[in-house]
């Protein structure tokens, strides 16, 4: 049963005494909200049957699981008033509504539009995500993502505002304030440099609305014809990259931002950009576990809000599927044999790696049923309500239970309550000079 997985994950994670309160709290929240809502019990709700193009759902009656075995001892955090809050939320959600929660949606433009109205107000999408194109200016993106807080105002679940800041070639604010490649940050500093960056550099997201963070980068650059990654990854070797990636993060979280360390299970030794086609890395796991899962591992262990799964397959793992769509990789791997019962979120389902080779409509129920809990899709409308209609389209036909969904709808609504994420609108005109100072005097941490 899953609950009983999950209990025991939880259990697991206890043990290991993380250094951060969060992940060990979210994953009790997981375990205890879904026990409550139950009372136990075994059976599915009986899904109607799914027409071409599904209609809005009714809410099912809460999934049933089996309660949560003696050896889950009571949460190290302060859960029991929050997991009751989101018991109580997630019987109020709609069907729709709990699907929404699972979609993170791109857009297009610099302003929110009527197409980002309709993804907050009829598909309920969890969260958004920006690039550089949708940024021209400080005061326009805080207004753009005040306005898709506005939005959403009525729903009572804030959204994810999201973004790729890492430093380097991969700084997407439309401010003129510097940010070093993660290469150079750790050939040139230390890891308290790194962690006193992540935390300005956390503030500064703060300041424009942001609350999510796709870094840091913990791939290992130990192919030098991998022409993705480069001056994105701290280092050619997995204490390097564990040191300064953990540190990193750990700023991150401390800044109150949500940090998404990518791309498990790493895409380091890679000579293929994902973004363009499937990279294939043929090492087994014996391999893995000597290099590319050293910083996961690590960052499971301390802690991690979220992880990002790789498009890029691994065949001696699983032949068939590559990482993000495999349940080999992303539920045999990451959650039962590391242990990390946190917010597992897809890397772009429209990058070539996945569109090339699977409709997206079977990708985003795939990745689901891997163990994924957000399905990131950064670009098209279009593509949003085709991941949209492809999980309405497998809970219609017995390819998903509401037992699988409302687990991730659980640990997605813990870790936005956790990281006490809000709607509130940021403050019209940040203060650029502020920020800029912030992060010089992080760069001058020794």
């Amino acid at each position: 049963m899953a609950a009983n997985r999950i209990c025991k994950e939880v259990a697991d994670i206890a043990d290991r005494r993380y250094k951060h309160g969060i992940l060990a709290g979210l994953g009790f929240a997981v375990c205890l909200t879904l026990t409550a809502i139950t009372g136990g019990g075994s059976k599915d709700p009986t899904a109607a049957p799914s027409p071409a193009v599904p209609p809005p759902m009714t809410a099912p009656a809460a999934a049933t699981f089996t309660p949560a075995p003696s050896s889950a001892r009571p949460s190290p955090s302060p859960a029991g008033a929050a997991d009751a809050a989101i018991a109580a939320k997630l019987k109020r959600m709609t069907a729709d509504e709990k699907l929404g929660q699972l979609l993170v949606a791109g857009l297009d433009g610099t302003e929110a539009g009527d197409e980002a109205r309709r993804l907050v107000a009829e598909m309920h999408v969890g969260g958004f995500i920006l690039y550089k194109p949708n940024m021209v200016s400080a005061g326009q993106t805080v207004a753009l993502l005040n306005r898709l807080k506005a939005f959403n105002q009525p729903s009572g679940i804030p959204l994810w505002l999201s973004v790729d800041q890492e430093g380097g070639k991969v700084s997407r604010l439309p401010v003129d304030i510097t940010l070093p490649a993660s290469q150079d940050l750790a050939s040139g500093g230390t890891p308290e440099r790194a962690r006193a960056l992540g935390k300005a550099v956390g503030q500064e997201l703060l300041a424009f609305g942001f609350n999510m963070n796709y870094a840091p980068v913990l791939d290992i650059d130990s192919n030098p014809a991998n022409p993705v990654i480069g001056s994105r990854s701290f280092g050619s070797d997995a204490k390097t990259v564990k040191l300064y990636g953990l540190a990193a993060m750990e700023g991150l979280q401390e800044s109150g931002i949500v940090s998404v360390v990518k791309h498990f299970p790493g895409h380091g030794d890679t000579g293929t950009d994902s973004h363009l086609e499937l990279p294939v890395v043929n090492k087994t796991l014996a391999e893995l576990e000597k290099l590319e899962l050293v910083p996961f591992r690590a960052a499971a262990e301390a802690g991690a809000d979220a992880i990002m799964a790789a498009h890029i397959l691994l065949p001696r793992m699983d032949p068939d599927y590559p990482a993000t769509l495999s349940p080999a990789i992303i539920t045999g791997l990451l959650r039962d044999k590391i242990g990390y019962n946190g917010v597992v979120i897809t890397d772009d389902m429209t990058m070539g790696a996945i569109a090339k080779h699977y409709p997206l409509k079977e990708a985003a129920v795939r990745a689901v049923q891997a163990g994924c809990d957000l399905v990131l899709v950064a670009h098209g409308y279009s593509q949003v309500q085709e991941a949209a209609a492809g999980l309405k389209e497998a809970l219609a036909d017995g390819r998903l239970t509401w037992k699988r969904i409302d687990e991730s709808v659980v640990r997605l609504l813990a870790l936005k309550e956790a990281r006490r994420l809000s709607d509130e609108p940021a403050a019209a005109a940040p203060d650029i000079e502020a920020l800029r100072n912030a992060i010089t005097k992080a760069l001058a941490v020794k």
